[in-house]
């Protein structure tokens, strides 16, 4: 299978993947990671009545954008992608298919399904709705997973290898990239499918995570996180600065199923949690306050606006151990390109010191 870069003629090397964060990552936030030479994606989940309207949205901007422009009026493919939640119900995952057959994106997004056999299932249906033009992507986090959705979703096009570092959803326990990525393509090239591509993700911040995911064996990176602080992000300024603010992720997140009760997003196959910075209505569901006193609490702290978040807050902020590497808030152009020339910059510096 040619390089991605081959297959999608605005992209450049090395890769940079916008994750398609649930209505996080909408239509600007995506047309500008492609027109930096990145794959923007925007994150449905399991919001897809509004899915056609963000796509007409992209569709629009993506014409602000000379090389985007020219790549969508010469091939008919949207240069972006969405991501949808698998455990969404089927009705609305036939909206999915429409706005596929519709649009023609250059990929879909699949995650979080009961089993893998849904995956192959709307991945099947994705094929036929694009006459096989938008590429399916299958997000897994076990070498076990991406084997089986390999062979069940024959043929997948990428495969988003997600470690356990990633912020927001993933599965409730797992390995980092730097022994699963590697491990994951060894099982794929033994089982005769070295072709399909590998997206890293969970933990990669920057030029430095970039490289090492690239020698790891990955095709190209997802930042998630990182993303969270640029510009063009959906987020509350609580939120963003949070991201800002926290250090030290390795002690400062957690994986834990608390955030999700208390946002009422319960309908996550039981295997998945989701990864965010530590708050009170953590610490105090860990000592022993009542769900019922620590959903009050959550909900005052949501009509509190920007200062319900924070270590004294209440309120989510999913985000991944990398997030002590998030400095400062740029914009997502200058996210791509920056994470682009310092991977490059590692590498070759790697290749001098053999």
């Amino acid at each position: 299978m040619p390089p991605l870069t081959e297959q999608h003629g605005w992209l450049t090397s090395p890769v940079v993947v916008c994750a398609p964060m649930r209505l996080i990552a909408l239509p600007q936030l995506a047309v500008e990671v492609s027109g930096a030479g990145g794959f923007g994606f925007i994150g449905a989940g399991n919001n897809l009545d509004k899915l056609d309207g963000w796509l007409r949205e992209a569709a629009n901007l993506v014409n602000d954008h000379s090389i985007l422009r020219m790549q969508y009026e010469a091939t008919g493919i949207l240069p972006i992608g969405f991501g949808y939640f698998n455990w969404a119900p089927s009705e609305d995952l036939e909206k999915a298919v429409a706005a596929v057959r519709k649009w023609k994106p250059a990929a879909v997004w699949q995650f979080g399904a009961h089993n893998n056999e849904d995956y192959a299932n709307w991945a099947e249906k994705i094929r036929q709705a694009s006459d096989g033009r938008t590429k399916v992507w299958i997000q897994i986090g076990s070498v076990a997973d991406a084997v089986d959705v390999a062979r069940l979703a024959k043929p997948v096009d990428v495969l988003v290898v997600q470690g356990t570092d990633a912020g927001g959803h993933g599965l409730d326990s797992g390995a980092g990239i730097i022994s699963l990525l590697p491990e994951v393509a060894d099982a794929l090239h033994n089982a005769g499918m070295a072709d399909i591509k590998l997206i890293g993700a969970g933990g990669i911040m920057d030029g430095r995570g970039t490289a090492a995911a690239l020698m790891l064996g990955a095709d190209g990176v997802c930042l998630g996180t990182r993303f969270l602080a640029s510009e063009e992000a959906a987020i509350a300024e609580g939120y963003r600065k949070e991201v800002v603010r926290a250090t030290d992720g390795g002690a400062n997140t957690a994986r834990t199923k608390v955030y999700d009760k208390l946002r009422g997003t319960t309908l996550w196959p039981e295997k998945y949690n989701a990864r965010g910075v530590l708050n009170k209505s953590f610490y105090d569901d860990k000592s022993g306050m009542t769900f019922e006193e620590n959903q009050r609490l959550h909900d005052e702290a949501m009509k509190q606006g920007d200062s319900g978040w924070g270590v004294d807050g209440r309120i989510t902020t999913y985000a991944g151990t990398g997030v002590g590497l998030v400095k400062s808030v740029m914009k997502a152009e200058d996210i791509v390109k920056e994470v682009q020339r310092d991977a490059m910059s590692r590498l070759r510096l790697a290749a001098k010191q053999q």
